[in-house]
């Protein structure tokens, strides 16, 4: 594709367990803001972005709305023993073409296809089959009775580095929800967003910023690990995203007069680059799976806001292309020893190359 063959310890670096955030700064904008332009590295507070912005610069956002995909129920069977049941977890991942939901069940060998899953009094799925590990469930409720009935019953689908330390709670459902989120279908949230709030939004707008919306349905395969030693080989995940005609006239109009256009989030940003293969961004629907590292010739992004990623991560290539793989391992270095907070409700970086 691009680029010769790179190793995946090449993206490798120490990171502290204690920087690993499991709550996010309140408010969302007093979160520190690290801000690497070329060679230099100034630390800042995402209430200041717009000191760092131009009026006409443009920020692309993801208005995608993450679903509380995770559920607890019980499966019920009928023995000879008498009626018998069993703890199920399930994690939603996607929706499928046939009307069931792509899930996670843990622990599978305890459900038969045809069984049915009661997750509350009004939500219950029933096992439809199983391919490459992932359940088939078929729910008794569509469209807003399922999305009202799962609002009650399920949970934040936390990242795996955060679950691990604490169980979901209601917190999350606002925390680990953007402010401007509109279309429900992601099982993760495009976190650089979270940052967010209405203050620094009316800041921006003062400054004559301007804002694009976009939808990339953030999937459980962005927390998949790369597991090839040499990087090129990997196959991404691919993720459901659309870019509006508007939204791509407004990129374009952005370009054409001089302004930089800056993507809030690494799913802003694929789902730009994805519409703009030709060379300029154009309306665009469907799956990506692009793989963006070292190499990687950017048509629209002019600078990127994100968060600080896992090492040996997709994401952290991810901005190694943008920025340069010894610049970038330099800026997590200075932000570990400065005591940046990481991951999903960590703090932010701003990357202008």
């Amino acid at each position: 594709m691009y680029g010769a063959a790179m190793k995946l310890s090449d993206f490798d670096f120490d990171l502290p367990d204690d920087l690993i955030a499991t709550r996010p700064a309140s408010p969302r904008s007093s979160a520190r803001l690290l801000v690497a332009q070329g060679d230099a590295i100034s630390d800042d507070r995402v209430f200041n972005l717009p000191d760092w912005l131009r009026p006409g610069d443009r920020l692309v956002l993801n208005d995608t709305r993450v679903i509380p995909a995770r559920l607890s129920g019980r499966r019920h069977r009928d023995s000879a023993q008498g009626p018998v049941s069993a703890a199920i977890e399930a994690t939603l991942l996607e929706p499928r073409a046939d009307g069931t939901w792509g899930a996670l069940l843990k622990p599978l060998k305890k459900i038969r296809v045809g069984e049915e899953i009661v997750f509350s009094d009004d939500l219950s799925a029933v096992l439809e089959g199983v391919a490459d590990g992932q359940a088939h469930l078929r729910f008794n409720l569509k469209g807003d009775d399922f999305d009202r009935a799962l609002e009650q019953a399920g949970a934040m689908p936390l990242p795996p580095y955060i679950a691990a330390k604490r169980p979901a709670d209601d917190r999350d459902k606002t925390d680990y929800q953007t402010v401007w989120a509109r279309q429900a279908g992601a099982v993760a949230a495009p976190t650089a967003s979270l940052h967010f709030d209405e203050p620094l939004l009316q800041a921006l707008a003062d400054r004559g910023v301007e804002f694009t919306h976009v939808t990339l349905h953030v999937g459980a395969g962005t927390f998949l690990p790369v597991k090839v030693e040499d990087v090129t080989t990997h196959k991404m995940h691919a993720e459901w995203g659309q870019v509006s005609p508007q939204a791509a006239a407004e990129v374009q109009a952005t370009k054409a007069s001089g302004g930089r256009v800056i993507p809030v989030g690494t799913t802003a940003l694929r789902l730009i680059e994805s519409a703009a293969r030709d060379g300029s961004i154009q309306p665009w629907e469907g799956e990506t799976d692009i793989f963006i590292y070292p190499g990687f010739q950017f048509q629209v992004t002019d600078a990127l806001m994100t968060n600080f990623h896992l090492p040996k991560s997709t994401l952290l290539m991810l901005v190694s292309a943008l920025m340069g793989r010894d610049r970038m391992l330099r800026v997590y270095d200075h932000a570990i020893k400065s005591g940046y907070r990481f991951f999903s409700y960590g703090d932010a970086s701003l990357l202008i190359p």
